[in-house]
């Protein structure tokens, strides 16, 4: 261990950028997935952005605190599905923004043509969907989860994971049959 001036044992760099150093790699490898979780949970890229932000800042304030570094993903996973809560429930009682499309009165025609309507209208229907039902869906379909992994990043059991599952995909199909 090496002294400073003072005489004092320097405070060991590795110790201090561990934590970021891990962030950082889970970020790189993870960010862009949790974004689009985010972003089919809230319809809105920016808002998404935000909530997957905030949840590797908590993560990174929280690192020393952590039971189990491994479970890490999850924790972020669970923060970021808590995030979106969090905003849905901001736009319920914001006037002029629907909650379930998010749609904002004057929509840029950019956003609205860089999804394509197929695209559009299944992220629409999903949005009607139950918020449980939504978010089972979404970590099952779209981040490619298994019961497990999802019934632990939802708090719920996988028996529930399966009938929701079940029932999300029945609601789905009806509310595009309606559209068509």
């Amino acid at each position: 261990m090496r002294a400073n001036a003072t005489g004092l044992p320097a405070p060991a760099p590795a110790a201090a950028a561990a934590p970021a150093e891990a962030v950082t790699t889970l970020y790189q490898a993870h960010a862009l997935g949790l974004i689009r979780l985010a972003v089919v949970m809230l319809g809105d890229r920016p808002a998404a952005e935000d909530v997957v932000q905030e949840a590797f800042c908590g993560l990174y304030r929280r690192w020393h605190s952590l039971a189990d570094t491994g479970k890490a993903l999850a924790y972020v996973r669970s923060s970021v599905i808590n995030g979106c809560r969090t905003v849905l429930r901001r736009r319920l009682r914001q006037r002029g923004v629907d909650p379930l499309t998010g749609d904002q009165p004057g929509e840029s025609a950019e956003a609205i043509a860089l999804i394509s309507e197929e695209h559009r209208q299944v992220l629409i229907a999903m949005r009607r969907l139950p918020s449980r039902q939504r978010e089972v869906l979404v970590h099952r379909f779209y981040l490619d989860l298994d019961e497990e992994e999802t019934a632990a990043s939802t708090r719920i059991s996988r028996g529930t994971v399966k009938s929701t599952t079940s029932r999300a995909l029945a609601a789905l199909g009806r509310i595009l049959g309606e559209q068509a």
